[in-house]
C-alpha cells in the first residue's frame, strides 16, 4: 500500500474540500493493512484527517477517509438524524455513529450495501434519502453520488473534485509527500 492510493481515491478529503471517501482495497495481508492505516493516521491526525478501517473480509478492505469535524457537523444536522436513527444509529458522537455502520457493514443481516453511507460521505440529505426510497434508480445524473435534486450543483461539486484529484496526483508524482498535500485543518 502506497500514498498514491490515498491520493489517488481521497484527494478531496485531504484538501478539505469533502467530509469523506471510501477506498475500497484487495490486500492478502490484513495486517499490513492495520498498520498502513496506523501510519497514515500519525502522519495526518494532526491535520484533521482520520482513516478507519471499516471493514475487513477476506482480502477486501474498506477504508473511510474523512475529517471528523466535518463528518460531526454533517451527522449533528436534524434531517441527517432523522434519516439515521430508524437505522439504528445512536444519537451522539461521531465515534459511536462510525462504530454502528461498521457493524451494519460487518451484519450478516445486511442483504445490501448500508446506503445511507452517503450521508459519512458528505453527500447531500436529500439525495441519500431520495436514493435510499428509489432503491437506486430514477436519479436525475450520476457522479461521485447519484443526484436526485440540484443537478448543476452537483455537477460543479463532480468537476471540483475530479479537478482536486488531477492536481493532486501530479504533485504526487512530483515528489509531494501525502503530509504536504493534506490541507491542515482542525485538529482531532
Amino acid at each position: 500500500m502506497s500514498d498514491e492510493l490515498l491520493v489517488r481515491y481521497a484527494s478531496p478529503t485531504l484538501a478539505a474540500l469533502k467530509v469523506g471517501n471510501l477506498i475500497s482495497y484487495r490486500y492478502r495481508d490484513t495486517q499490513a493493512v492495520v498498520e498502513q492505516v496506523a501510519t497514515w493516521n500519525r502522519m495526518l491526525n494532526d491535520k484533521g484527517v482520520a482513516i478507519t478501517l471499516l471493514s475487513s473480509k477476506d482480502d477486501l478492505h474498506l477504508l473511510y477517509v474523512h475529517r471528523p469535524h466535518l463528518l460531526d457537523a454533517k451527522l449533528k444536522d436534524e434531517e441527517v438524524q432523522t434519516l439515521l436513527c430508524p437505522l439504528g444509529y445512536p444519537i451522539g458522537s461521531c465515534p459511536h455513529l462510525l462504530k454502528h455502520l461498521q457493524e451494519r457493514l460487518d451484519s450478516q443481516k445486511e442483504q445490501t450495501f448500508p446506503h445511507e453511507i452517503g450521508l459519512f460521505l458528505g453527500y447531500p440529505t436529500q439525495d441519500v434519502k431520495a436514493f435510499i426510497q428509489n432503491q437506486g434508480c430514477r436519479g436525475l445524473c450520476d457522479g461521485c453520488w447519484k443526484v436526485y435534486n440540484d443537478v448543476d450543483t452537483a455537477k460543479r461539486i463532480f468537476a471540483q473534485y475530479k479537478h482536486c484529484t488531477k492536481v493532486y496526483l501530479e504533485l504526487h508524482h512530483k515528489g509531494w509527500s501525502i503530509e504536504r498535500l493534506t490541507v491542515q485543518r482542525k485538529a482531532l
